[in-house]
């Protein structure tokens, strides 16, 4: 029996004819990078694939590594195998891996999220045989609203407590989620100031060529007592930390498609909950497997389960892959650089 194109092991995503992993997750000679968050992108490994508009953030958390980049659509052959890149919408620089050999066709798609957010390629549907999808919010619990509320609401949140004289806070991911909140912030309203993790992941992608709007870095000489009214972006390892208490009269809100889960915000202890996610909700994750018109759906991690249970009754070849994606983001590869001011 032939074996599959792409197939899983206790190392990641192996495609065999071509001898490379997509995304994996113990130190392998070759690696294609879906994109650079560090349940995706992993130190360790020989030689390292990726969309160009990753460069920069995979140097600045994984180091000096050996790393050739593409465009969206162009490709390139290993070992016979043809590999291109396309958008996957879930971040800056995030791509579906797409994989051909002797006529069949693979798409791995790492993360992904079909509105355009305006800073991530949109995502773009490609056609395959067998697609590897993500399933992080796989259940019909979840539907997105439009991002323009959420931005409109976190926007009236913090004009409210400017008023007051308070420190608002909103915590969400370095990479994809803190881009996101700085874009949709009305700059009118006060100051926005971003944790050192953030204004060095900003710096990276800024030296990609990407353009974000400004915000002024805190620094161990940043006066606190002058954020009053103004808005800081820290990432959620900043929580509750002594960096975080030394500002005054702080109200605390945490960004996350987990929000939409009932209590998710009392157990963060969050003031607000922001309902804005990286990821594809279940209207989004269908609309995308059916644009693929695959044959097999590969579900990689999320509500795996359920979610294989209803595509299979809709008559689709659906099966599940166990992986280590989907854990948490937590600035695991950041910690270290976080600064203590």
């Amino acid at each position: 029996m032939t074996q599959p194109l792409l197939q899983f092991n206790d190392k990641g995503i192996y495609c065999a004819a071509g001898d490379f992993y997509i995304d994996p997750w113990r130190p392998v000679d070759r690696a294609v990078i879906t994109h650079a968050h560090s349940d995706h992108a992993y130190w360790g490994h020989k030689h390292y694939l990726a969309h160009r508009l990753s460069r920069e953030v995979l140097y600045y958390r994984l180091g000096e590594i050996s790393l050739e980049t593409l465009d969206y659509e162009q490709e390139t052959l290993i070992n016979g195998v043809k590999v291109s890149f396309y958008p996957a919408g879930h971040i800056i620089g995030s791509a579906q891996v797409r994989v051909e050999y002797k006529g069949e066709v693979w798409v791995a798609s790492g993360d992904y999220k079909l509105e355009d957010d305006g800073l991530s390629t949109p995502f773009v549907p490609v056609k395959c045989h067998t697609f590897i999808s993500e399933c992080t919010f796989g259940m019909p619990i979840y539907k997105w609203q439009p991002q323009q509320k959420i931005y409109d609401d976190m926007n009236q949140w913090w004009k409210f407590n400017a008023t007051e004289g308070r420190t608002t806070f909103i915590a969400g991911y370095s990479l994809g989620k803190a881009q996101r909140i700085l874009q949709g912030l009305d700059l009118s309203i006060g100051k926005v100031y971003l944790h050192g993790v953030i204004a060095n992941t900003n710096e990276a992608l800024e030296r990609n060529g990407i353009h974000l709007p400004e915000a002024q870095r805190v620094t161990p000489e940043f006066v606190r007592e002058n954020a009053r009214g103004g808005l800081v972006i820290c990432p959620p390892s900043a929580v509750g930390s002594v960096w975080m208490r030394r500002f005054p009269s702080v109200s605390f809100g945490y960004c996350s498609g987990w929000m939409s889960i009932r209590g998710a915000k009392k157990r963060r202890a969050a003031d607000r909950g922001f309902v804005l996610s990286d990821h594809a909700d279940w209207d989004g994750l269908i609309t995308a497997i059916k644009a693929s018109e695959c044959e097999s759906v590969c579900l990689t991690h999320g509500s795996t389960a359920s979610f294989s249970r209803y595509l299979r009754e809709q008559g689709l070849n659906a099966f599940e892959a166990n992986t280590q994606y989907g854990l948490e983001e937590e600035e695991n590869n950041e910690t270290s650089l976080e600064e203590k001011g």
